[in-house]
């Protein structure tokens, strides 16, 4: 019998609980090597290097995100379609596939080796939807999508950390530095995906509740998005928003800490630890909230109320009233509180509160492809327009625009949905938190 097979044996025979806790931590745990792939090379500063006036390291960034952005837009079909037998194997070989250019991209000199970082970031974008299928349309989604999701926020500063120490300790190169913290990560993530994939199905009683999770085709997503269209404009408003704003603090955030005079190498995780605890507390404790369309309009307020943390702190932050490193740290945890709900749980309440059949993936990429479609966007902005504004200060500026657009744009949002919940549940002759 194979690894795979005994594996599936032992895991189906153990309580739901206990399955549940560990399909969590083994989604957590390939998604965050998944991150030593992708995130490796912002740790280094690559100083001294420009092309057409643009910062070298800039480039990199853009290049990456052009083609995470590109696999975004892909998989608003491969996710939504994408048969269950066939996902742990695609994870494997496109993780390879962004290993093999982070290994060329060591040897190829520059600025040759920037084509090398677009080819990375293609096959990555598939990893979050091909691992959140495992989790979505389960009673207990709400506990492990927020185990999986502290990875979208504690990964990229464990990976920087250990990171810089390569280089710092073992006198890595700027170049192969990404290659060598991938390698540490590839066994963790071949571990991580078998025990995924040793997971039962979801139950009768899960569908039950949530709703099944199926296959879409293309004419069921065009009804799925014409059914909903002006709550998922407001989502993608707000979506783009905390997407450019997480993408700069993630890819710049060693020179943003630089820009506060904050030079330590561990800064990055304790701080990402503090954020990922209180995040993963708050967004775990909805697993309590039975009511579909109740929680759907809780993860509203936890949206809205971090969009004005980050714009808030960033004010006291000018006034002189709150410290760099206190206000990197409410500011980083009013945006994950924005940002984490959408990719782990914001869907998932969604769909089981209006009863529709579909899939997390779908929607999620037509959200995630728009907002790294801005993020790119204002990275060429930023460079090509106005590249004398430091990161730090282009990060305060859009954190208060975060404040008043997303808060107004979440507000909206949560109005037409329960506009919408009422109507439909008015037809059926329900109350409206019975969904």
């Amino acid at each position: 019998m194979s690894l795979q097979l005994q594996l599936r044996k032992q895991v189906s025979k153990l309580p739901y609980g206990v399955v549940s806790v560990l399909a969590g931590l083994s989604a957590f745990g390939a998604y965050t090597s998944m991150y030593a792939f992708r995130k490796a090379f912002t740790a280094g500063t690559f100083t001294g290097h420009q092309y057409l006036h643009v910062d070298y390291k800039a480039w990199l960034v853009i290049a990456q995100v052009l083609g995470y952005m590109l696999s975004k837009f892909y998989g608003i079909r491969f996710i939504a379609e994408v048969k269950h037998s066939n996902r742990g194997k695609s994870i494997l070989i496109l993780v390879g596939i962004a290993w093999l250019a982070l290994l060329a991209f060591a040897f190829v000199p520059a600025p040759y080796n920037i084509v090398l970082l677009f080819i990375n970031g293609l096959p990555l974008g598939m990893i979050w939807g091909l691992v959140f299928s495992y989790l979505e349309g389960r009673k207990a989604t709400e506990f492990m999508a927020a185990v999986l999701s502290i990875s979208l926020i504690f990964a990229s500063g464990f990976v920087k950390t250990t990171a810089r120490l390569l280089m710092h300790n073992f006198h890595i190169s700027e170049y192969l530095m990404p290659f060598a913290t991938g390698a540490l990560f590839a066994g963790p993530l071949l571990l991580f995906v078998l025990i995924l994939e040793a997971v039962p199905p979801p139950t009768e009683e899960d569908k039950l509740l949530r709703t099944e999770r199926t296959p879409m085709t293309l004419g069921e997503r065009k009804a799925f998005l014409s059914r909903f269209l002006p709550g998922i404009i407001l989502t993608v408003i707000v979506y783009v928003l905390l997407t450019v704003i997480r993408d700069v603090r993630d890819n710049f955030e060693v020179e943003i800490w630089h820009g506060l005079g904050i030079t330590s190498n561990s800064i990055y995780t304790s701080i990402d630890s503090v954020i990922s605890l209180l995040v993963l507390t708050g967004m775990g404790l909805l697993i309590i909230v039975k009511k579909n369309l109740k929680a759907f309009a809780i993860i509203h307020l936890f949206i809205i109320g971090g969009c004005l943390l980050a714009g808030v702190s960033t004010l006291l932050f000018n006034a002189g009233v709150i410290s760099p490193i206190i206000w990197m740290t409410l500011a980083g945890l009013g945006l994950y509180a924005g940002y984490v709900p959408y990719n782990a749980i914001f869907f998932e309440r969604m769909i089981a509160s209006f009863h529709y059949k579909s899939n997390v993936g779908f929607i999620m990429y037509v959200a995630d492809a728009i907002g790294y479609l801005g993020s790119i966007s204002v990275l060429l902005v930023k460079e090509l327009g106005n590249p004398a504004i430091s990161w730090s200060s282009f990060f305060k500026e859009a954190l208060l625009i975060l404040a008043v657009v997303g808060t107004i744009s979440g507000l909206l949002s949560l109005l037409y949905f329960l506009q919408s919940a009422r109507k439909t549940n008015t037809n059926k002759n329900l109350n409206l938190f019975t969904a």
